[in-house]
């Protein structure tokens, strides 16, 4: 393989990274890139490679976050009844009932809604994605963790399940859904990549044995590792970019994006593809 093959997984594992973390469609720039690029499909056991370095990424970021919830829920299990072991226990249950939705979108139309979508079709949704967030920019929520309801989560966890068609970004929805709720951004962030764990960990365990059976693993394992390497990388500083615009308010600049490249994409669509 030549240094321009091994550029391409670098570049896609950037690529899948930095577009996971970032309300912008990470499924949707990797068919971008496919058609724009000329780069050929490298099949889902690859992309879950890539989603599980993402994965990694997330649980490194959060780790302290997990063991707290994880310690108070397990003492509200063993019998704990104060503030906070409630807290955070109702939190567990609320994350596990917004999973609901997508797992159940995902199993009906896992074979209606695919990755063989075109540019054009992309575009569109990314520019839904755009207007969703335009829409929700300048929310000023207040709600803490511990204010959440369960209507909060079951409405989050459809957002959620919208991300399931190719373009319309999981982390953008979520977002869009956690803060129309009013939690404040620092929560609604929280909350939406949290949500991420146990999605992209089933994902994962549902395509583990694609992987172990992928013909290409014998011959490609140093490019993969080199793809999934540059996906952890761009994940945890695509999370970091991410919570620095939030902070200071700015998270039109993500719509600004949308439109750009879902326009780009249209045209393309339109007039090359």
């Amino acid at each position: 393989m030549d240094i321009i093959e091994i550029l391409k997984y670098i570049f896609l594992g950037l690529l899948q990274g930095i577009t996971e973390a970032i309300p912008v469609s990470s499924s949707g720039h990797l068919v971008i890139a496919r058609e724009m690029l000329g780069l050929e499909a490298k099949g889902l056991s690859f992309e879950m490679l890539l989603n599980t370095a993402s994965l990694i990424a997330i649980l490194y970021i959060y780790w302290k976050d997990i063991v707290e919830i994880a310690t108070h829920f397990l003492r509200f299990l063993g019998g704990a009844r104060d503030a906070k072991a409630k807290e955070e226990f109702k939190y567990v249950m609320y994350l596990v009932i917004a999973t609901i939705p997508v797992g159940v979108t995902g199993l009906l139309l896992k074979d209606v809604v695919g990755d063989n979508v075109t540019v054009g079709f992309i575009g569109a949704m990314l520019l839904v994605t755009g207007i969703a967030l335009w829409i929700i920019k300048s929310k000023e929520g207040i709600k803490q963790d511990g204010e959440l309801t369960l209507k909060d989560s079951i409405i989050i966890g459809l957002a959620q399940s919208i991300a399931i068609i190719p373009g319309i970004s999981r982390s953008g929805s979520t977002l869009v859904g956690a803060m129309s709720r009013g939690l404040h951004q620092k929560n609604a962030l929280r909350f939406v990549f949290l949500l991420y764990i146990p999605v992209s960990l089933g994902t994962a365990l549902l395509s583990v044995n694609d992987l172990f059976t992928d013909p290409d693993m014998a011959t490609l394992w140093f490019p993969y590792l080199l793809a999934f390497i540059s996906s952890l990388i761009m994940t945890y500083y695509g999370f970091k970019i991410l919570k620095g615009l939030m902070e200071n308010s700015k998270l039109e600049y993500f719509s600004y994006y949308c439109f750009a490249l879902g326009t780009f994409s249209i045209i393309y669509q339109i007039f090359w593809a």
